[in-house]
Protein backbone atom coordinates (compact mmCIF):
# COMPACT_ATOMS: atom_id res chain seq x y z
CA UNK A 1 0.00 0.00 0.00
CA UNK A 2 1.24 3.67 -0.48
CA UNK A 3 0.65 6.66 1.18
CA UNK A 4 -0.88 9.74 -0.35
CA UNK A 5 -0.65 12.88 1.68
CA UNK A 6 -2.34 16.37 -0.09
CA UNK A 7 -0.74 19.92 -0.46
CA UNK A 8 -1.85 21.87 2.47
CA UNK A 9 -5.43 23.21 1.46
CA UNK A 10 -8.06 24.98 3.12
CA UNK A 11 -10.59 22.45 5.44
CA UNK A 12 -13.76 24.54 3.58
CA UNK A 13 -11.83 23.52 0.00
CA UNK A 14 -12.01 19.43 1.42
CA UNK A 15 -15.33 19.68 2.72
CA UNK A 16 -16.48 21.28 -0.30
CA UNK A 17 -14.71 18.76 -2.60
CA UNK A 18 -16.32 15.70 -0.64
CA UNK A 19 -19.82 17.33 -0.13
CA UNK A 20 -19.73 17.52 -4.58
CA UNK A 21 -18.21 14.57 -4.68
CA UNK A 22 -21.86 13.08 -2.78
CA UNK A 23 -24.02 14.99 -4.91
CA UNK A 24 -22.18 13.88 -7.79
CA UNK A 25 -22.65 10.29 -6.34
CA UNK A 26 -26.39 10.18 -5.74
CA UNK A 27 -26.77 12.38 -9.00
CA UNK A 28 -25.26 8.96 -10.40
CA UNK A 29 -27.21 6.63 -8.29
CA UNK A 30 -30.03 7.90 -9.76
CA UNK A 31 -29.05 7.89 -13.71
CA UNK A 32 -27.88 4.23 -13.03
CA UNK A 33 -31.71 3.18 -11.83
CA UNK A 34 -32.81 5.25 -15.01
CA UNK A 35 -30.23 4.11 -17.56
CA UNK A 36 -31.73 -0.10 -16.49
CA UNK A 37 -35.55 1.34 -17.43
CA UNK A 38 -33.58 2.78 -20.93
CA UNK A 39 -30.04 1.51 -21.52
CA UNK A 40 -29.93 3.59 -25.05
CA UNK A 41 -30.75 6.85 -23.19
CA UNK A 42 -28.29 8.78 -24.96
CA UNK A 43 -28.86 11.60 -22.34
CA UNK A 44 -28.71 9.51 -19.65
CA UNK A 45 -25.51 8.08 -20.59
CA UNK A 46 -24.06 11.57 -21.49
CA UNK A 47 -25.12 12.52 -17.57
CA UNK A 48 -22.98 9.69 -16.35
CA UNK A 49 -20.29 10.83 -18.19
CA UNK A 50 -20.23 14.19 -16.84
CA UNK A 51 -20.66 13.49 -13.09
CA UNK A 52 -17.12 11.19 -14.22
CA UNK A 53 -15.44 13.87 -15.74
CA UNK A 54 -16.12 16.33 -13.21
CA UNK A 55 -15.49 14.49 -10.49
CA UNK A 56 -11.93 13.95 -12.27
CA UNK A 57 -11.57 17.77 -12.51
CA UNK A 58 -12.06 17.95 -9.05
CA UNK A 59 -9.65 16.10 -8.34
CA UNK A 60 -7.22 17.22 -10.12
CA UNK A 61 -7.83 20.87 -9.18
CA UNK A 62 -6.40 19.98 -6.15
CA UNK A 63 -3.82 16.91 -6.99
CA UNK A 64 -5.56 14.18 -5.76
CA UNK A 65 -3.26 12.57 -8.34
CA UNK A 66 -3.43 8.60 -7.55
CA UNK A 67 -7.36 8.59 -7.87
CA UNK A 68 -6.76 10.01 -11.50
CA UNK A 69 -5.97 7.02 -13.86
CA UNK A 70 -8.55 5.03 -12.66
CA UNK A 71 -10.91 7.88 -13.09
CA UNK A 72 -9.45 8.38 -16.24
CA UNK A 73 -10.43 4.98 -17.76
CA UNK A 74 -13.66 4.76 -16.53
CA UNK A 75 -14.55 7.97 -18.18
CA UNK A 76 -12.86 6.86 -21.45
CA UNK A 77 -15.28 3.81 -21.15
CA UNK A 78 -18.42 5.98 -20.37
CA UNK A 79 -17.16 8.24 -23.42
CA UNK A 80 -17.39 5.00 -25.38
CA UNK A 81 -21.09 4.66 -23.82
CA UNK A 82 -22.29 7.73 -24.88
CA UNK A 83 -20.65 7.53 -28.43
CA UNK A 84 -22.92 4.25 -28.97
CA UNK A 85 -19.77 2.56 -29.50
CA UNK A 86 -20.52 0.41 -27.01
CA UNK A 87 -23.55 -1.49 -24.97
CA UNK A 88 -25.03 -0.29 -21.26
CA UNK A 89 -25.15 -3.10 -18.69
CA UNK A 90 -25.59 -3.70 -15.28
CA UNK A 91 -21.86 -4.87 -14.83
CA UNK A 92 -20.95 -1.18 -15.89
CA UNK A 93 -23.33 0.12 -13.25
CA UNK A 94 -21.18 -2.29 -10.27
CA UNK A 95 -18.11 -0.30 -11.77
CA UNK A 96 -19.08 3.12 -11.66
CA UNK A 97 -20.54 2.84 -8.56
CA UNK A 98 -17.49 0.63 -7.02
CA UNK A 99 -15.25 3.40 -8.24
CA UNK A 100 -16.81 6.19 -6.86
CA UNK A 101 -16.93 4.14 -3.77
CA UNK A 102 -12.97 3.93 -3.66
CA UNK A 103 -12.59 8.12 -4.21
CA UNK A 104 -15.23 8.72 -1.34
CA UNK A 105 -12.99 6.86 1.13
CA UNK A 106 -9.93 8.46 -0.52
CA UNK A 107 -11.51 11.87 -0.24
CA UNK A 108 -12.40 11.36 3.35
CA UNK A 109 -9.65 10.15 4.67
CA UNK A 110 -7.58 12.98 3.46
CA UNK A 111 -9.80 15.16 5.18
CA UNK A 112 -10.23 13.43 8.71
CA UNK A 113 -6.27 12.03 8.47
CA UNK A 114 -4.12 14.48 6.24
CA UNK A 115 -3.50 11.64 4.06
CA UNK A 116 -4.75 8.58 2.17
CA UNK A 117 -3.74 5.10 1.54
CA UNK A 118 -3.84 3.12 -1.58
CA UNK A 119 -3.36 0.40 -3.45
CA UNK A 120 -0.91 1.81 -6.44
CA UNK A 121 -0.51 -1.99 -8.47
CA UNK A 122 -4.37 -2.47 -8.12
CA UNK A 123 -5.36 0.57 -9.44
CA UNK A 124 -2.94 -0.24 -12.29
CA UNK A 125 -4.19 -3.48 -12.89
CA UNK A 126 -7.74 -1.50 -12.74
CA UNK A 127 -6.41 0.68 -15.15
CA UNK A 128 -5.31 -2.12 -17.48
CA UNK A 129 -8.64 -3.99 -17.53
CA UNK A 130 -10.63 -1.01 -18.16
CA UNK A 131 -8.44 -0.37 -20.76
CA UNK A 132 -9.25 -3.48 -22.43
CA UNK A 133 -12.72 -2.84 -23.01
CA UNK A 134 -13.21 -1.38 -26.85
CA UNK A 135 -15.53 -1.08 -29.40
CA UNK A 136 -13.77 -3.76 -31.10
CA UNK A 137 -14.22 -6.30 -28.90
CA UNK A 138 -18.03 -6.62 -27.42
CA UNK A 139 -17.96 -9.93 -26.95
CA UNK A 140 -15.42 -9.46 -24.20
CA UNK A 141 -16.82 -6.74 -22.43
CA UNK A 142 -19.20 -8.13 -19.93
CA UNK A 143 -16.03 -10.57 -18.82
CA UNK A 144 -13.73 -8.01 -18.78
CA UNK A 145 -16.25 -5.64 -16.47
CA UNK A 146 -17.31 -8.65 -14.42
CA UNK A 147 -12.88 -9.52 -13.81
CA UNK A 148 -12.69 -5.37 -12.73
CA UNK A 149 -15.65 -5.70 -10.06
CA UNK A 150 -13.88 -8.55 -8.70
CA UNK A 151 -10.86 -6.48 -8.60
CA UNK A 152 -12.69 -3.53 -6.88
CA UNK A 153 -14.60 -5.72 -4.27
CA UNK A 154 -13.40 -9.47 -4.40
CA UNK A 155 -16.30 -10.41 -2.21
CA UNK A 156 -18.07 -10.78 -5.40
CA UNK A 157 -18.33 -13.81 -6.85
CA UNK A 158 -17.68 -12.75 -10.76
CA UNK A 159 -14.20 -14.45 -11.25
CA UNK A 160 -14.08 -15.26 -14.65
CA UNK A 161 -13.38 -18.92 -13.61
CA UNK A 162 -16.83 -19.18 -12.36
CA UNK A 163 -18.21 -17.05 -14.97
CA UNK A 164 -21.07 -19.90 -16.67
CA UNK A 165 -22.08 -20.55 -12.86
CA UNK A 166 -22.41 -16.55 -12.80
CA UNK A 167 -24.41 -15.82 -15.48
CA UNK A 168 -26.58 -18.66 -14.53
CA UNK A 169 -27.42 -17.63 -10.95
CA UNK A 170 -26.49 -14.01 -10.64
CA UNK A 171 -28.93 -13.73 -13.97
CA UNK A 172 -32.02 -14.97 -11.35
CA UNK A 173 -30.69 -13.52 -7.94
CA UNK A 174 -29.89 -10.23 -9.73
CA UNK A 175 -33.18 -9.58 -10.46
CA UNK A 176 -34.34 -8.30 -7.16
CA UNK A 177 -31.44 -5.70 -7.97
CA UNK A 178 -32.15 -4.60 -10.71
CA UNK A 179 -35.75 -4.25 -9.76
CA UNK A 180 -34.77 -2.13 -7.05
CA UNK A 181 -36.58 -4.01 -4.62
CA UNK A 182 -34.84 -2.89 -1.07
CA UNK A 183 -33.11 -6.18 0.91
CA UNK A 184 -34.60 -7.27 3.91
CA UNK A 185 -36.51 -9.91 2.94
CA UNK A 186 -36.52 -14.00 3.73
CA UNK A 187 -35.17 -16.13 1.18
CA UNK A 188 -38.87 -17.49 0.84
CA UNK A 189 -40.45 -14.74 -0.74
CA UNK A 190 -37.14 -14.20 -3.09
CA UNK A 191 -37.30 -17.53 -3.94
CA UNK A 192 -41.37 -17.06 -5.12
CA UNK A 193 -40.23 -13.61 -6.51
CA UNK A 194 -38.45 -15.56 -8.71
CA UNK A 195 -40.57 -18.34 -9.37
CA UNK A 196 -43.16 -15.97 -10.42
CA UNK A 197 -40.89 -14.09 -12.77
CA UNK A 198 -39.36 -17.94 -14.48
CA UNK A 199 -43.11 -18.85 -14.74
CA UNK A 200 -43.58 -16.56 -17.11
CA UNK A 201 -41.15 -16.86 -19.85
CA UNK A 202 -43.31 -19.59 -21.22
CA UNK A 203 -46.09 -17.57 -21.18
CA UNK A 204 -44.00 -14.75 -22.81
CA UNK A 205 -43.46 -17.28 -25.98
CA UNK A 206 -47.32 -17.17 -26.27
CA UNK A 207 -47.17 -14.39 -28.16
CA UNK A 208 -44.76 -12.62 -30.27
CA UNK A 209 -45.83 -8.98 -28.81
CA UNK A 210 -45.20 -10.15 -25.07
CA UNK A 211 -41.65 -10.55 -24.75
CA UNK A 212 -39.96 -8.75 -22.04
CA UNK A 213 -43.69 -7.60 -21.11
CA UNK A 214 -43.43 -8.48 -17.00
CA UNK A 215 -39.68 -7.39 -16.45
CA UNK A 216 -40.72 -3.78 -18.25
CA UNK A 217 -43.57 -3.18 -16.24
CA UNK A 218 -42.24 -4.68 -12.80
CA UNK A 219 -39.41 -2.43 -13.34
CA UNK A 220 -41.38 0.96 -14.22
CA UNK A 221 -43.85 0.49 -11.63
CA UNK A 222 -41.36 -0.61 -8.48
CA UNK A 223 -39.30 2.87 -9.90
CA UNK A 224 -42.93 4.77 -9.67
CA UNK A 225 -43.22 3.34 -6.20
CA UNK A 226 -39.99 4.25 -4.87
CA UNK A 227 -40.67 7.67 -6.31
CA UNK A 228 -43.97 8.15 -4.47
CA UNK A 229 -42.20 6.62 -1.29
CA UNK A 230 -42.99 2.98 -1.54
CA UNK A 231 -46.52 3.53 -0.66
CA UNK A 232 -47.00 -0.25 -2.04
CA UNK A 233 -45.18 -2.96 0.38
CA UNK A 234 -42.74 -3.75 -2.79
CA UNK A 235 -42.59 -7.41 -2.79
CA UNK A 236 -46.47 -7.61 -3.18
CA UNK A 237 -46.24 -5.12 -6.22
CA UNK A 238 -43.52 -7.53 -7.62
CA UNK A 239 -45.75 -10.54 -7.94
CA UNK A 240 -48.66 -8.56 -8.80
CA UNK A 241 -46.78 -7.15 -12.02
CA UNK A 242 -45.41 -10.74 -12.67
CA UNK A 243 -48.12 -12.99 -12.56
CA UNK A 244 -51.59 -9.97 -13.01
CA UNK A 245 -51.37 -10.87 -17.01
CA UNK A 246 -50.76 -15.05 -16.68
CA UNK A 247 -54.64 -15.82 -17.30
CA UNK A 248 -53.91 -14.26 -21.32
CA UNK A 249 -51.96 -17.30 -21.80
CA UNK A 250 -55.11 -19.32 -21.66
CA UNK A 251 -57.29 -17.10 -24.42
CA UNK A 252 -57.20 -18.03 -27.88
CA UNK A 253 -54.28 -16.06 -30.41
CA UNK A 254 -57.33 -14.93 -32.37
CA UNK A 255 -59.17 -13.27 -29.78
CA UNK A 256 -55.74 -11.95 -28.25
CA UNK A 257 -54.77 -10.80 -31.90
CA UNK A 258 -57.64 -9.13 -33.33
CA UNK A 259 -58.20 -5.97 -34.17
CA UNK A 260 -61.59 -5.35 -35.14
CA UNK A 261 -64.15 -4.41 -31.97
CA UNK A 262 -64.45 -7.08 -29.56
CA UNK A 263 -67.80 -8.27 -29.18
CA UNK A 264 -69.86 -8.83 -26.01
CA UNK A 265 -69.29 -12.81 -25.44
CA UNK A 266 -65.15 -11.86 -26.43
CA UNK A 267 -64.67 -8.97 -24.19
CA UNK A 268 -66.24 -11.40 -21.59
CA UNK A 269 -63.98 -13.97 -21.94
CA UNK A 270 -60.92 -11.52 -21.87
CA UNK A 271 -61.66 -9.86 -18.83
CA UNK A 272 -61.70 -13.47 -16.95
CA UNK A 273 -58.24 -13.37 -17.66
CA UNK A 274 -57.92 -11.60 -13.70
CA UNK A 275 -59.91 -14.59 -12.19
CA UNK A 276 -56.92 -16.79 -13.77
CA UNK A 277 -54.41 -14.91 -12.92
CA UNK A 278 -55.28 -14.61 -9.17
CA UNK A 279 -55.64 -18.04 -9.29
CA UNK A 280 -52.36 -18.64 -8.93
CA UNK A 281 -51.76 -17.20 -5.69
CA UNK A 282 -54.82 -18.77 -4.02
CA UNK A 283 -53.59 -20.71 -1.76
CA UNK A 284 -49.91 -18.67 -0.94
CA UNK A 285 -51.65 -16.60 2.16
CA UNK A 286 -48.35 -14.41 2.35
CA UNK A 287 -48.91 -13.26 -1.27
CA UNK A 288 -52.47 -11.79 -0.27
CA UNK A 289 -51.81 -8.10 -1.26
CA UNK A 290 -50.45 -9.27 -4.54
CA UNK A 291 -54.03 -11.21 -5.24
CA UNK A 292 -55.43 -8.45 -4.80
CA UNK A 293 -53.65 -6.17 -6.87
CA UNK A 294 -53.61 -8.81 -9.86
CA UNK A 295 -57.91 -8.86 -9.29
CA UNK A 296 -58.13 -4.84 -9.23
CA UNK A 297 -56.08 -3.54 -11.77
CA UNK A 298 -58.76 -3.41 -14.55
CA UNK A 299 -60.69 -1.48 -12.01
CA UNK A 300 -61.59 2.49 -12.95
CA UNK A 301 -61.56 5.34 -10.64
CA UNK A 302 -65.11 6.05 -11.80
CA UNK A 303 -66.44 2.34 -10.91
CA UNK A 304 -66.76 1.27 -14.91
CA UNK A 305 -63.65 -1.06 -14.96
CA UNK A 306 -64.01 -4.89 -14.23
CA UNK A 307 -64.25 -7.42 -13.16
CA UNK A 308 -66.29 -5.86 -9.76
CA UNK A 309 -66.96 -2.51 -10.66
CA UNK A 310 -65.22 -0.83 -7.64
CA UNK A 311 -64.38 2.66 -7.49
CA UNK A 312 -61.97 5.00 -5.85
CA UNK A 313 -60.85 4.63 -2.77
CA UNK A 314 -62.31 0.66 -2.82
CA UNK A 315 -59.22 0.13 -5.15
CA UNK A 316 -56.54 -0.80 -3.62
CA UNK A 317 -52.70 1.64 -3.97
CA UNK A 318 -51.02 -1.07 -5.87
CA UNK A 319 -53.91 -1.63 -8.56
CA UNK A 320 -53.94 1.51 -9.44
CA UNK A 321 -50.52 1.82 -10.13
CA UNK A 322 -50.53 -1.24 -11.54
CA UNK A 323 -53.42 0.01 -14.38
CA UNK A 324 -51.22 3.18 -15.23
CA UNK A 325 -48.30 1.08 -16.06
CA UNK A 326 -49.43 -1.60 -17.91
CA UNK A 327 -51.53 0.75 -19.89
CA UNK A 328 -48.09 2.35 -20.60
CA UNK A 329 -46.61 -0.89 -21.94
CA UNK A 330 -49.28 -1.59 -23.72
CA UNK A 331 -49.50 1.54 -25.86
CA UNK A 332 -45.62 1.95 -26.33
CA UNK A 333 -44.94 -1.78 -27.51
CA UNK A 334 -48.57 -2.44 -28.89
CA UNK A 335 -49.77 -6.00 -29.88
CA UNK A 336 -51.14 -5.34 -33.54
CA UNK A 337 -49.84 -2.98 -35.50
CA UNK A 338 -46.34 -2.07 -34.47
CA UNK A 339 -47.52 1.65 -34.03
CA UNK A 340 -45.16 2.17 -31.26
CA UNK A 341 -42.56 2.84 -33.85
CA UNK A 342 -44.70 6.07 -34.34
CA UNK A 343 -46.39 6.65 -31.40
CA UNK A 344 -43.12 6.73 -28.93
CA UNK A 345 -43.08 7.22 -25.52
CA UNK A 346 -43.31 10.73 -25.02
CA UNK A 347 -46.61 10.41 -26.94
CA UNK A 348 -47.99 7.54 -24.91
CA UNK A 349 -47.73 9.98 -21.73
CA UNK A 350 -49.62 12.10 -23.48
CA UNK A 351 -52.55 9.73 -24.59
CA UNK A 352 -52.68 8.30 -21.08
CA UNK A 353 -53.53 11.66 -19.96
CA UNK A 354 -55.93 12.41 -22.33
CA UNK A 355 -58.12 9.40 -20.74
CA UNK A 356 -57.16 9.30 -17.27
CA UNK A 357 -60.11 11.65 -15.97
CA UNK A 358 -62.27 8.69 -14.65
CA UNK A 359 -59.87 5.71 -15.50
CA UNK A 360 -56.84 6.86 -12.95
CA UNK A 361 -55.88 7.95 -9.96
CA UNK A 362 -54.82 11.16 -9.96
CA UNK A 363 -52.84 10.90 -7.05
CA UNK A 364 -50.67 8.29 -9.32
CA UNK A 365 -50.91 10.03 -12.34
CA UNK A 366 -49.25 13.10 -11.04
CA UNK A 367 -46.52 10.81 -9.87
CA UNK A 368 -46.75 9.25 -13.66
CA UNK A 369 -46.33 12.40 -15.23
CA UNK A 370 -43.11 13.87 -12.94
CA UNK A 371 -41.14 10.27 -13.16
CA UNK A 372 -41.78 10.13 -16.95
CA UNK A 373 -40.46 13.53 -17.14
CA UNK A 374 -37.62 12.49 -15.56
CA UNK A 375 -36.98 9.49 -17.96
CA UNK A 376 -37.82 10.31 -21.14
CA UNK A 377 -38.21 14.70 -21.17
CA UNK A 378 -34.37 15.47 -20.47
Amino acid sequence: MQIFRHDELDEDVLEELLEEINELYEASEQTLIELELKPTDNELQRALFRSVHTIKGDLGLVNFSPMLPLLQRVEDLLDFLRKGQIRYTGTMSDLVLLTMDRVKIFVQSCIQNGQASYDENLHQLLSTQIGRITPDNPQQHETLLAESVLLLDPSLDVSPENQEQVIAADKESNVIDDLGISRGFDSEQEADILFFRKLMDPVEQRSQYWQGRCDRIAKLALFLNTQAGKVVDEKQLAVACYVHDFGMAFMPLALLHKTDPLDQNEFNLLRSHVFKSAKLLEHLDHWNEARKIVIQHHERMDGTGYPMGLKGSEICEGAKLLAIVDTFDALTHTRAYETHLTRPKKRAVIEINRVAEGQFCKKWMNIFNKSMAKLLIK
